[in-house]
């Protein structure tokens, strides 16, 4: 192989991989709607559709059993908040829609962004767990010291398995971005 050849054959490698990475950055940009639209059509990572309003007041409430819903909570690192479910535990009955509390501390001296990502488990439960309202949905901003109570409205499905009694729902907050006060 020639000089001249030589050349040519780099400079098609050079084309190739730098197409290669093209897709590479383009896969990358794709992967969090892709992500998102896979979590929202299997239910996993606690990603939920909310109930319309016209089926809540319809639903059946299943007076026969009782399920025990369990909160945790955690805070990322990076993230200078404390953050903890109000209350640790709810019991409740399918059907039932119910509202826990959450509450975030912003302890830095600078307003911070973060979101909550939710996890539930049994991954079986998943889709059963169903969030009306939830403050994972938006990202939360809290100033410097501030307080904020997040609510959650709920409610686990009638449909949920007989042979699950405790569904725990597991919150992350992740540090977004820092704005000024």
């Amino acid at each position: 192989m020639d000089a001249q050849q030589r050349a040519a054959a780099n400079r098609r490698l050079v084309w190739k991989l730098m197409g290669l990475v093209a897709l590479a950055i383009a896969f990358a940009f794709a992967l969090v709607p892709l992500y998102n639209v896979f979590c929202d059509l299997t239910g996993l990572n606690g990603k939920t559709e909310s109930l319309p309003v016209e089926v809540q007041s319809t639903m059946k409430v299943d007076e026969s059993r009782w399920v025990n819903v369990e909160f945790t909570s955690s805070v990322m690192p990076g993230l200078a908040w404390n953050f903890y479910p109000k209350e640790s535990s709810m019991r409740v009955r399918p059907g039932e829609i119910m509202l826990a509390l959450f509450e975030a501390k912003n302890m830095t001296n600078e307003t911070v962004v973060g979101r909550a990502v939710p996890s539930v488990s049994p991954s079986q439960a998943t889709f059963y767990f169903k969030k009306i309202e939830c403050f994972c949905f938006q990202e939360q901003a809290l100033k410097t010291g501030e307080v904020k109570e997040m609510p959650l409205r709920f409610y686990v499905s009638p449909d949920l398995p007989k042979d699950i009694g405790t569904i725990t729902l597991s919150y992350a907050f992740y540090h977004v971005a820092s704005a000024t006060n």
